[in-house]
């Protein structure tokens, strides 16, 4: 069904329980029992008879905000018939239209007059009432935050190393979610600022058990707004995980960020661990920097820590020798760091670490090699191909015409059943679609490869395939905050120090360019004015009344 004719079907059948539920209240307030059915009216009649900025209405129905918003306008109601303690307002939030509908078949609700009862207030309720006007700020702010987050920007970390250089493990970024247009909500219900679960409660590191922060079984279809250009070559983009196992909502699938090496249409290959588009090679951009993983023997042991002081990220693996001497796995050295450690007096040798070409990169869940791993084996999983060696192969775009064969399946699979939501079966050696064969398929949707910029250390499209258009965000724009060793690094012997990165703060992240400018310095000056607006104006006024008398 269209997004905006499900979206209509779910505003109706929240006001007609509004309705059934509060019609006899709208009713004592004075107006016609019927505008308790209508959307958004009904609430602006609530937000005018509780004395509330009426333009509050707008939000009653909004993705995500809504459902907020709704319990609160609900809460204005029930205090205007009485329902003032904590447990009325516990009720009204848990089992809004049962508990307002109580209150409203029964006989004795009659409007509260809170000017009238304001002459007899005492000091409990003088505190009370303050209460309630701050828990209605942070209600606000909250609301707030919120509607920035769900419809404009959203903040991202950068947990691992697949994008250094170009974006540092633990760079917190904003994303543009108007990049490539917007994407409407699919959960409309959810708790606000969290992805995809609330927290780890069940097996540590298994999201599977974990309580999802957002209700699925409410759900609305993929679209976009205002999409005015796709993710083009070199973009460095966020986007849904595909492969996600854990969670249906394609928004609510794991973010990841990488950049978008190959676009709808073109020949994505990797040769010796070299990338090329179209049979040329990548085209690097200023703030992109190759690395490529490095073995490294030497006679004595490395002072890592004074090395990670010196190049910044620098994960690696060291192994004791049998004998003598260490061995070392660095994950991503770019040509100059590697010079320059291969010229230390304790290396022996050192070496580029190159899957051969032909060695297929194919893991299994068993020993028994019957459940091939998906998320580590390369895509797709009948080539003989590697990280390294890899390809060629053809991005689908949007009206492509592909042959369907035992061969080519293992390449469209993911695509018709999973993204494009179809049937799939293959038995006897035939191919079904919808419960009909099929020899061809019929692309419904642009797919685009993103790579990490540290090739020999991301987990990216060589694994997972291709990415839908469907599951793109955004654009990063900026770098709000840098910290390094803000995550732990799994695949590191050592680790970073922890220290504030100020010179990467308030840099732009999709200009290419070497040199960017940090501007921090202007957004700490636009924060001290934000906050400390309200101290000063309050200076001001005081030395005024001073002034006066």
């Amino acid at each position: 069904m269209n997004y905006f004719l499900t979206y209509t079907v779910y505003v109706l059948i929240l006001s007609v329980l509004m309705g059934i539920s509060t019609w006899k209240l709208f009713k004592k307030m004075g107006y016609n029992p019927l505008l308790a059915f209508v959307p958004f009216y009904n609430y602006f009649i609530i937000l005018k008879e509780t004395k509330h900025p009426k333009w509050w209405a707008i939000l009653s129905y909004l993705p995500i905000v809504g459902p907020i918003m709704m319990s609160v306008f609900h809460i204005y109601l029930m205090k205007k018939f009485g329902k003032n303690l904590f447990q009325h307002q516990l009720l009204t939030v848990i089992l809004p239209f049962i508990y307002m509908a109580t209150v409203n078949y029964s006989k004795d609700a009659e409007i509260e007059d809170e000017d009238a009862n304001d002459l007899f207030i005492t000091d409990e309720e003088k505190t009370a009432k303050k209460k309630d006007t701050f828990i209605g700020s942070i209600t606000f702010a909250v609301v707030f935050a919120t509607i920035i987050h769900v419809f404009v920007t959203q903040p991202f970390g950068i947990p691992t190393g697949s994008m250094e250089r170009t974006l540092l493990v633990g760079d917190f970024l904003f994303v543009n979610k108007w990049s490539y247009g917007y994407r409407m909500p699919m959960r409309p219900v959810a708790i606000p600022f969290l992805q995809g679960t609330v927290m780890d409660t069940g097996q540590k590191g298994n999201p599977k058990d974990d309580p999802k922060s957002y209700v699925d079984g409410i759900k609305l279809p993929y679209t976009r707004i205002f999409q005015f250009s796709k993710p083009q070559r070199n973009d460095v983009v966020v986007f849904n995980y595909p492969q996600d196992s854990v969670h249906t909502a394609i928004d609510r699938k794991d973010p990841y960020v990488k950049r978008c090496v190959a676009a709808a249409g073109d020949t994505f290959e990797m040769r010796a661990g070299r990338l090329f588009v179209n049979g040329k090679p990548e085209t690097v951009l200023g703030d992109q920097e190759v690395q490529h993983r490095y073995i490294v023997n030497t006679g004595s042991q490395l002072d890592i820590p004074s090395l990670y002081n010196t190049y910044g990220f620098l994960p690696v693996q060291e192994i004791q020798g049998e004998k003598e001497g260490y061995i070392y796995a660095f994950q991503g050295l770019t040509d100059k760091t590697a010079k320059e450690i291969r010229e230390l007096p304790q290396v022996v040798d050192m070496k580029e670490d190159v899957t051969p070409k032909g060695e297929a990169a194919v893991y299994y869940r068993d020993e028994a090699k019957t459940r091939i791993d998906t998320t580590q084996s390369i895509f797709p999983i009948n080539k003989p191909w590697n990280q390294d060696w890899y390809g060629p192969l053809k991005i689908p775009k949007k009206g492509d015409v592909v042959t369907l064969n035992q061969e080519t399946l293992p390449e469209y699979r993911w695509i018709i059943s999973e993204y494009e939501h179809n049937s799939l079966e293959n038995k006897n050696g035939k191919i079904f679609i919808n419960g009909k064969e099929a020899t061809q398929y019929t692309i419904k949707q642009d797919y685009y490869m993103m790579v990490g910029d540290n090739r020999d250390a991301s987990l990216d499209a060589r694994f997972f395939g291709f990415v839908p258009e469907e599951n793109i965000v955004g654009k990063p724009m900026f770098t709000w905050l840098s910290i390094q060793g803000a995550f732990a690094d799994a695949s590191s012997t050592y680790q970073a120090p922890k220290k504030i990165r100020w010179d990467r703060m308030f840099k732009a992240t999709n200009t290419g360019e070497a040199n960017k400018t940090s501007y921090w310095w202007i957004a700490a000056m636009i924060l001290i004015l934000f906050f400390g607006w309200e101290y000063f104006m309050k200076l001001f006024r005081k030395k005024k009344t001073e002034d006066e008398v």
